[in-house]
């Protein structure tokens, strides 16, 4: 398992959001890994088995998700900045999706 994993789930539909692409960037903007939620909303493997404590950036591409079915929707992205604090070993960044609004907090 990686150090940072990620979980999106569709709350209008009720089910997994597979398909949405997540890239994990350092604060300067340096990308760091990129990868596509599995048919359980699911992203296991997002960048090295560490990272150094520091400010990082996790972006969902939503826009495309909810356009691929034909929904109408409102954030064509959404980001979610975190910190890694010393002595950490694991961050799981789930993300409660709807065409019109997210929710986000960290996961275990």
């Amino acid at each position: 398992m990686s150090f940072i994993t990620a979980h999106v789930l569709d709350s209008t539909s009720g089910t997994p959001a597979a398909g949405v692409d997540v890239e994990l960037r350092a604060a300067d903007g340096a990308p760091i890994a990129a990868a596509r939620t599995d048919q359980d909303g699911r992203v296991s493997e997002l960048g090295p088995q560490t990272l150094e404590s520091g400010d990082y950036r996790i972006t969902f591409r939503t826009g495309s998700y909810f356009a691929a079915r034909g929904q109408e929707h409102f954030h064509p992205s959404v980001t979610v900045d975190f910190t890694v604090q010393p002595g950490e070993e694991h961050y799981h960044i789930p993300l409660l999706l709807s065409p019109f609004a997210y929710s986000t907090y960290r996961g275990s």
